[in-house]
């Protein structure tokens, strides 16, 4: 995203994370265990969440700018291991079941490839692991809103560090192999409009494949 993007990402997102995001954030994070990677952990807005059922986290960031204000903000002592890792979200270098838990807040907007991302998280996970995910997505619901994000996209796109407004998200995890066994959808208060349809939830790797 570059070191401008990275410098003002917290500011412009200041007013959704007080409105909802934090809270949502809270609830959903609470619920990692184990060993966990976060992917696009930006500049660390999660890293206050994770709990004392964590045992060891991966935060994931490719972006050095966003990467460096994360490791800055990580407290000196926390109750679980903790390590950083440039590592995109389509190239995990990790082996086949390292996580109990993967999470992804506001990350598969912008990833380069959607499918191929929820093929590494899918691999990455153990039998029985779960992807806490909270994103916003395409406007399906509204038909005028979408036709405006289908505009908006190809310059969004340019501007935001690839972040895409008509992401299928939800349909895209189940077509990654995942079963969902919760998802909320709401709209995220004080952010861009075109930006503010989303889905939060679980979703887990089935035990058998």
């Amino acid at each position: 995203m570059g070191r401008v993007m990275a410098a003002l990402y917290d500011t412009v997102m200041g007013g959704a994370e007080q409105a909802c995001l934090r809270s949502w954030r809270a609830a959903l994070i609470g619920e990692a265990s184990g060993r966990v990677l976060e992917i696009g952990a930006g500049t660390g807005a999660s890293m206050a969440f994770y709990g004392d059922a964590v045992t060891h986290l991966i935060a994931a960031e490719p972006d050095r700018h966003m990467r460096r204000r994360l490791l800055a903000g990580v407290p000196a002592e926390l109750p679980f291991g903790f390590e950083s890792s440039s590592a995109t979200a389509d190239a995990l270098p990790f082996d086949a079941g390292s996580f109990d838990t993967v999470v992804s807040t506001l990350v598969l907007c912008s990833v380069g490839s959607l499918q191929g991302s929820l093929r590494e998280i899918f691999r990455v996970l153990e039998p029985g692991g779960q992807l806490l995910f909270l994103e916003h997505v395409a406007a399906e619901q509204r038909p005028g809103r979408l036709k405006w994000q289908r505009r908006i996209e190809p310059l969004w796109r340019r501007v935001a560090g690839n972040c895409h407004l008509t992401r299928q998200t939800e349909q895209a995890i189940i077509d990654a192999g995942f079963c969902i066994e919760r998802v909320e959808r709401e709209s995220i208060r004080k952010a861009m409009a075109l930006a503010r349809p989303s889905v939060r939830g679980v979703a887990r790797k089935p035990r058998s494949t």
